[in-house]
């Protein structure tokens, strides 16, 4: 996920709940990177001229959270988590904006794979993944916040399992099951008027 430096974020974030601003700069010094490369993986297939760029999310992303100091950040894994839900939070608000005078296309089949990329001519592929995702995490949470973390926020399985708390055989056996769903749910939503 990112360099040795798992004690020195947490340090840096529990003192940035504290309020102490002046460690923001050495914070992000520590996970732009990471977070920039989740960002990039968002755009990775993006068309030219679109409205979102990785930095201009990272801003927002940094706007949002980075100095809410109501956040009691217990460690990296923790960030990374807030951080992969807060970016699909950004990227699904964003294509809210985009489409907001267009309506889904039902009839489209869609694949997790592709739509995580975000391009503005996606935006209602977005957003049903997001309801996907919502009436995922209603029938089961952990697999909702496994989708999250591996799509949204990049994880492995491996990173997926420490930040969760569970095995990575879990993580393997819940992923499975979760694409199956939501390929349900998405292929019933196509031929659902």
């Amino acid at each position: 996920m990112v360099r040795d430096d798992a004690g020195e974020i947490t340090l840096l974030l529990q003192r940035l709940h504290q309020g102490d601003h002046a460690v923001e700069s050495q914070l992000l010094t520590l996970v732009y990177d990471h977070l920039h490369r989740i960002a990039e993986r968002q755009f990775r297939l993006e068309h030219l001229g679109h409205t979102l760029q990785p930095t201009a999310l990272l801003s927002e992303f940094y706007l949002r959270i980075i100095r809410d100091t109501s956040i009691d950040w217990q460690d990296r894994g923790h960030f990374y988590t807030i951080a992969a839900v807060s970016l699909r939070r950004i990227l699904v608000d964003h294509a809210r904006a985009a489409n907001a005078a267009r309506r889904p296309n039902r009839s489209k089949r869609l694949d997790l794979e592709d739509v995580v990329v975000y391009s503005d001519d996606r935006a209602v592929e977005i957003l049903m993944v997001d309801d996907a995702l919502n009436r995922l995490r209603e029938w089961d949470e952990r697999q909702a916040k496994i989708v999250e973390l591996r799509f949204f926020g990049g994880f492995s399985v491996e990173e997926t399992a420490a930040a969760l708390g569970i095995a990575e055989r879990t993580v393997k056996r819940d992923w499975a099951i979760a694409r199956a769903w939501l390929s349900s749910a998405w292929n019933a939503a196509a031929i659902t008027p």
